[in-house]
Order: C-alpha cells, then sequence, then structure tokens
C-alpha cells in the first residue's frame, strides 16, 4: 500500500513540475475522446437500436456496443494524432505555432480516422460539416464584417443550406443521403400525387 502511494506522490510531483506537459496532454486528449465518444455515442446508439433495428436481443447489444465503440475509438486517436502533430509542428518552429497548423493537423488527422465511409463516421462528419458552414457564416459577418448585417449569420448559413439541397435533390438527388432521399421524396413529390379526397389528405397514396 505504501508503495502504491509513493508511486502515485511521485507521479503527482511530475504532472506538477509541467516537464512533461505536452506529452501528458495527448494521453489525456486520447482519455477524454474515448470517454466523450462513449457518452455521445452510447445513448444515441441504444435509443436508435431499440426503437428501430431488428433482431434479438443479444444482436442489438452488440450493435449498440460495437457502434459506441468506433465513435469512442475515431475520436480518441484523432485527439491523439491532432494534438502529436501540434505539438510536431511548433517543436519544427522552435515553439511557435503558425495560425495553419490547426488545420493541416486537422487534415492529417481527419485522412486516418474519419476518411473511412461508414455509418459512424457519416454522422460525425456531417454533424461536424453543418457547424463549419455556420461558423463560416459567423466569421464573413461577426469577425470579419465582410458583410455588415452580423445578426444576419444565421440566416446565410440556412440560405446556402436550403438551396444547396433543394438544388441538388431536384436535379442530383442520387448524390444525397437515402434517408434525406426518402424524406424529401415523401414532403416534396409525393405531396403532387393524388386523384381523390382519400390520398390527398387522409394518407400518402
Amino acid at each position: 500500500m505504501e508503495g502504491l502511494q509513493h508511486l502515485v506522490s511521485h507521479a503527482d510531483g511530475v504532472i506538477a513540475s509541467q516537464q512533461y506537459q505536452d506529452l501528458l496532454s495527448i494521453v489525456k486528449g486520447f482519455r477524454n475522446g474515448a470517454v466523450y465518444g462513449a457518452k455521445i455515442r452510447f445513448p444515441h446508439a441504444l435509443v436508435m437500436t431499440l426503437l428501430f433495428r431488428k433482431g434479438s436481443l443479444s444482436e442489438k447489444a452488440k450493435f449498440i456496443l460495437r457502434a459506441t465503440y468506433q465513435h469512442s475509438r475515431n475520436l480518441a486517436f484523432f485527439v491523439a494524432i491532432y494534438k502529436s502533430l501540434m505539438l510536431v509542428l511548433r517543436k519544427v518552429r522552435g515553439g511557435q505555432e503558425h495560425h495553419l497548423d490547426s488545420f493541416v493537423a486537422g487534415l492529417f488527422g481527419s485522412m486516418f480516422i474519419f476518411g473511412e465511409d461508414n455509418p459512424i463516421n457519416q454522422q460525425i462528419n456531417l454533424y461536424v460539416f453543418s457547424r463549419v458552414v455556420l461558423g463560416f457564416a459567423k466569421l464573413i459577418t461577426v469577425k470579419k464584417k465582410w458583410i455588415t448585417a452580423p445578426s444576419q449569420s444565421f440566416r446565410i448559413f440556412a440560405v446556402v443550406t436550403w438551396g444547396c439541397v433543394m438544388w441538388l435533390f431536384r436535379h442530383h438527388r442520387e448524390t444525397l443521403q437515402g434517408s434525406l432521399q426518402d424524406s424529401m421524396q415523401y414532403l416534396y413529390n409525393d405531396s403532387d400525387i393524388f386523384d381523390n379526397v382519400i390520398n390527398w389528405i387522409v394518407y400518402n397514396k
């Protein structure tokens, strides 16, 4: 017991010295990525699987655990790769960080982690992409003031998003996700199809 306490005390001293702060922050980033990924994915996978997925209880449990593990693992490794590359780039410049370092580290990290086309990565990438578009809308209105109407940043995001998705659905619908195609088919195309009161207002077609 005393040996363990001595080890913990020694580790506390090393951490407090901040001598290995950069390397330890990579380890903690990996830990935080794993925990956050599990917190986000488990309840989502649980609800969606129980509501919509067919199969036995054990099959559903395996799917939930597999989805949770994949999300958790992807975030953990991405954070570790990103922070490692940021550290390397900073060391190369003698401790100075260039404003494009985060962009470069994000590119390389995502190439290895989020570039594979699977349902988990699709959801993560689409979630982040929507926030990126909104972020750029705010950048050009609120921060850079290229458009002098700060309150219009969300409107720009909405206008660009809906203009693009409606054009794609109308002319290149095969490029959209299947679930989005189905939703838009029901809303915009199926509402054109009716020939009596029943299939006009009571049910779809």
